[in-house]
């Protein structure tokens, strides 16, 4: 068995797992401070003593966003009074990059992106010099630091660097010297083992591991921390590829054990003094222990439309009918359409791709890009298959000029393109409609790839490791594994050239211009008014999604509509297109039933309805609210939350919300995170939820609500987990930009 789960509670002492009070003399209770984990948290945690459970507020050395991030988060820390960077704030240029979508619009935002690292002493990548994550790998992360990113991938553990992707509003709090705010989080221990074979690559391993942990929600919103002998059989790019596909276990963040490679990787890019050995303590304690035998990983395939729907190649080959015609069945299901399509794609019993993509700060490292290189050489691609390759950095781009793989990649039939993030989220290399599109990148979500299914267009991603990747182009595009073929690979050491960051960085941390005006373009709009939430509210239900889960793509999707993300209003047209194309003009009859109230004439029905209730119509705030059994898998984005907001939207209904990040994001932007399992009776469209003196529930788990459906009331109770101060007065005053002010 390749992978093991361990539910309880697990003692290391001095690296060997033991039972309870096997060993004598030992401070148990404490045990867990003996964790890595530990031992960074508590460095960054200004509310002291750190304690398991506990309360914890961070403040983090590093901050990170992308041009599709930036914009908003600035805006929101502007009119929060900001007046420079507290702390080094790197802003990359890599999701918006191809400026194709909207006329200025994309270089408008990076206009305004380097005028405001100038003003506020910030760093700022130009568009094409390197991915967010690869970027921030080479240049900012070191042993014991913690940097926040208003990106889901910031994942830096393998480098000592406990890191995490969060929306745009925990930006913002840092931006004002604010803090993080969480409960210290469970830990769970990753132990690996033995040595990857010839042919596995980091993808492999990290699909198995979510395969594993990411239904029964083994990690979710926990710490994994990484261990183990096996750790020494891993090159330092063979980590981070692991770990980066940490967020798609829904774990919080990740981190490792350093050692000697770490050091070397530190020495070659020319930042020595961030070295230092992080190990776990003689005692130790972990909430749950996954252990991964990396000798018995084999190359995999993860199906759509998740990263854990995955199999062995082996498996699936052995079995395609059958394997994918359940995938096709469950896809049809989640899309609603019965013209999606995956076995079509065997032919002769193989099963063949149309498309192959090797890209970003998953695929494009340096050591991926080598190997599948070296399997590739002397071959073609052919004239059917269409493939590219996006190295993660300029850096690694040019060593692998002088290495000769780029000309290998070219000679073979495959487009060399640049650091750019655009295939992992539909901006940029879209298949043709009923395609199917391998990839090493982070997601293969519906529409990820860039599909439009509300235009009758239907493709999907399959996830591979840029190994089995290039095994298969190598093929013609039929899926093989990269066990399955000959061939030799022989390591060359990566040279860094740091001249090229030198000759295009702007690095203006703790020099800026602070009376310098910051450049917009007509698509930088500032938010509306968002006010203050009332004492009573009535909530309309404008969207009931029962999926298992619902991921930020669905609630306001990614690719071409990025471009918007700095134009609140125009963004919003976009919400939930792709599930409930509904919902938009439904939320809009609810928003301006609520502007009416706030006019002074309040509407014949919710009049009607605030005298049966017992409310005064002065006392009320009607709104929008969706109900999704587990919203928000995937990104970071804080537009999932706040395009439902500028719309009125007033809250979110769910069985569970998927991850922290967006639970977070729903919670900056003013609305309340409910929890209802829509058991007994069933939320439809058009119901009403009402809640009293809902000022008065935030400190109480179970909240009385009303549901009026036509003449019928009918009493639930709805639930809420447990809000710090801070966040009852975010929600209190409407958005963390209002609370923000008022506190100016």
């Amino acid at each position: 068995m390749a992978i093991k789960l361990i539910k309880k509670g697990i003692y290391f002492y001095q690296g060997k797992q033991i039972k309870l009070n096997e060993v004598a003399g030992l401070d148990y209770e404490n045990a867990y401070k003996g964790t890595l984990a530990y031992n960074i948290l508590d460095k960054h945690n200004q509310n002291k003593p750190t304690i398991r459970g506990g309360a914890l507020k961070l403040k983090f050395d590093a901050l990170a966003s992308h041009d599709i991030t930036y914009v908003g988060i600035v805006q929101t820390a502007k009119a929060s009074g900001l007046k420079k960077f507290p702390v080094p704030y790197v802003l990359t240029n890599c999701h918006n990059s191809l400026c194709a979508v909207g006329g200025t619009i994309n270089e408008d935002d990076h206009m305004f992106g380097y005028s405001a690292a100038k003003k506020y002493g910030g760093i700022y990548v130009p568009a094409h010099q390197g991915v967010i994550h690869s970027y921030m790998r080479e240049r900012m992360a070191g042993c014991g630091k913690m940097i926040l990113g208003s990106d889901s991938h910031t994942r830096y553990g393998a480098l000592g660097t406990m890191a995490i992707g969060e929306g745009g509003g925990e930006i913002v709090k840092q931006l004002l010297s604010k803090t993080y705010d969480t409960n210290y989080p469970e830990v769970i221990g990753i132990k690996l083992s033995g040595k990857p074979r010839k042919g596995v690559g980091p993808q492999d391993v990290a699909l198995a591991i979510i395969r594993e942990t990411f239904k029964c929600s083994f990690v979710k919103n926990k710490v994994m921390e990484f261990f183990g002998s096996g750790i020494a059989q891993l090159p330092i790019e063979f980590r981070n590829g692991i770990d980066v596909m940490t967020t798609e276990t829904t774990c919080l963040t990740s981190i490792w054990e350093t050692d000697d490679k770490v050091k070397k990787y530190l020495e070659v890019h020319k930042r020595p003094e961030e070295y230092k050995e992080i190990k776990q303590g003689e005692l130790a304690y972990y909430d749950g222990l996954v252990k991964v035998n990396l000798s018995k990983i084999e190359p995999m395939i993860a199906l759509p439309f998740h990263p854990s729907n995955a199999y062995t190649i082996k498996e699936l080959l052995a079995n395609p009918y059958e394997i994918l015609s359940k995938c096709e069945e469950e896809g049809r299901k989640l899309l609603k359409n019965n013209k999606f399509t995956l076995t079509d794609k065997i032919v002769d019993g193989k099963i063949i791709a149309d498309q192959a993509i090797i890209a970003g700060c998953a695929g494009g490292t340096y050591d991926n890009l080598m190997e599948a290189s070296t399997i590739l050489e002397n071959k073609s691609i052919g004239n059917k298959l269409s493939m590219s390759i996006y190295p993660g950095s300029p850096t690694i781009y040019a060593d692998l000029v002088k290495k000769g793989a780029i000309s290998t990649f070219i000679s073979v039939g495959i487009n060399v393109k640049t650091a750019f993030c655009g295939p992992c989220f539909g901006a940029g290399d879209v298949p043709s409609n009923n395609g199917l599109s391998i990839r090493h990148t982070t997601r293969n979500f519906e529409s990820r790839e860039g599909s439009k299914p509300g235009e009758g267009q239907l493709a999907c991603v399959a996830l591979m490791d840029a190994r089995s990747i290039a095994a298969s182009a190598a093929n013609g595009g039929v899926i093989t594994s990269a066990m399955d073929i000959e061939y030799k690979y022989k390591a060359k050491p990566f040279v860094y050239d740091p001249t090229i960051y030198e000759n295009r960085v702007l690095d203006c941390y703790g020099k800026g211009d602070y009376n310098l005006p910051i450049q917009y373009g007509p698509n930088i709009i500032d938010w509306p008014e968002l006010i203050a939430l009332k004492k009573h509210l009535i909530m309309k239900v404008c969207a009931v999604i029962n999926d298992p889960v619902t991921t930020t793509d669905e609630l306001i999707p990614s690719g071409e509509t990025s471009s918007y993300r700095s134009n609140p209003m125009r963004l919003a047209e976009f919400t939930l297109s792709r599930k409930c194309p509904d919902y938009v003009a439904k939320s809009k009859l609810v928003y301006q039933d609520e502007e009416a109230r706030k006019n002074g004439d309040m509407t014949e029905e919710y009049r009607t309805l605030c005298e049966k209730l017992g409310f005064d119509e002065n006392d009320v705030e009607i709104g929008s609210v969706i109900y999704a059994t587990k919203p928000g898998d995937g990104s970071a984005r804080e537009q999932a939350a706040s395009c439902q907001r500028v719309l009125g939207g007033v809250g979110n209904l769910a069985r569970e919300y998927a991850t922290k990040r967006y639970r977070s994001n729903l919670i900056n932007w003013g609305m309340l995170p409910l929890l209802y399992d829509n058991g007994k009776f069933k939320l439809e469209n058009g119901d009403i939820v009402a809640i009293k003196d809902v000022a008065n529930v935030f400190d109480y788990y179970k909240i009385n609500a009303t549901v009026i459906r036509g003449d019928m009331l009918v009493s639930i109770v709805l639930t809420m987990d447990n809000l710090t101060d801070d966040e009852k007065t975010i929600i209190k005053e409407g958005c963390l930009i209002n609370k923000n002010r008022c506190e100016l």
